[in-house]
């Protein structure tokens, strides 16, 4: 199995075929086991367990009363129906309807505490609340759209286009040169991270472009490198709001690398030994990106590598 990073492998049956379908929708929505996560402004609500915070799951019924029609399907745990609701506004629920349920956390701050299963559950809730929040006018017509296939589809009334969930590729990789007398890795820094903060390059795929493509293009105009040889690593969901990180190792034909200050504050080169003191913590003066981010793993993986 490949790796899994932090918002991947969902355990839930996503049903994609049978959703579509409205009556088998309805049936799901009266299934007495029905369940919910809930959120409150892409933030999920945990509460505390022998072994750490988990996610809180309401019977689906119960959910519904809380928060009307601000519902979605998530999928299928065993042939059990799992929903998520959410509620918006300013005012943290907690100190209202959900009091004494638990506490609403930051996604971020989630997927660095809860099991791989529920960050990703919950990372599929934000993605889909996001998606919907943000597309409540048909783009083709500019009416309002509705609700759809349990929330994973939106249908214009007036001109009958589809809108479906989309998600944007993003390439992030990790410059690596050869031409010294131990491989080098690259990274950089943007100027609003915390001091010493540093990470792979990153940007988004553009129209009409490969991966390899998006990939030379940010190093060139990230750090002024050609690019020379991609090597796929791994990809990452990463619901802020609803992009697709495509993990890659770059390798370079030069180490005189100039960072494009509209982007980058400032560059570095890392031999394996100081790449390896980054990720564990033990670096002077740099600091990692988080363990659930795909760019602390790239780093890792090159770092503890003997190729």
């Amino acid at each position: 199995m490949v790796l899994q990073n932090t918002f991947s492998g969902n355990p839930l049956d996503r049903a994609g075929d049978l959703r579509n379908d409205n009556d088998w929708m309805a049936a799901q929505r009266r299934h007495p086991q029905a369940t919910a996560l809930v959120m409150w402004e892409g933030r999920p609500l945990v509460e505390p367990h022998g072994d750490g915070e988990r996610l809180v799951w309401l019977s689906f019924e119960h959910a519904c009363d809380l928060v009307k029609d601000r519902d979605l399907f998530l999928g299928l745990w065993k042939d059990i129906p799992a929903f998520a609701i959410e509620f918006e506004g300013s005012i943290d629920p907690t100190t209202g309807p959900c009091e004494h349920m638990g506490r609403f956390i930051e996604l971020r701050e989630a997927a660095a505490i809860l099991p791989a299963t529920e960050a990703a559950m919950a990372g599929e809730a934000k993605g889909l609340f996001d998606w919907r929040r943000r597309h409540g006018f048909c783009s083709a017509c500019g009416k309002p759209s509705e609700q759809a296939s349990g929330g994973w589809r939106r249908v214009c009334p007036a001109c009958g286009t589809e809108h479906f969930p989309r998600v944007d590729p993003v390439v992030i990789m990790l410059p690596v040169y050869k031409g010294k007398d131990e491989p080098i890795c690259l990274l950089g820094r943007q100027p609003q991270w915390p001091k010493g903060r540093m990470s792979a390059l990153a940007g988004f795929v553009e129209p009409a472009e490969s991966v390899e493509e998006a990939c030379a293009r940010e190093v060139k105009e990230e750090a002024g490198l050609n690019v020379v040889g991609v090597a796929y690593h791994s990809s990452q969901p990463w619901p802020f709001p609803a992009q697709l990180m495509l993990g890659l190792i770059a390798e370079v034909d030069s180490c005189d690398a100039v960072p494009d200050h509209s982007e980058l504050e400032s560059v570095v080169w890392l031999t394996r030994a100081e790449a390896r003191a980054l990720v564990d913590g033990s670096h002077p003066e740099l600091i990692s990106p988080p363990p659930f981010a795909i760019a602390h793993q790239l780093i890792s993986s090159w770092a503890y590598s003997e190729d």
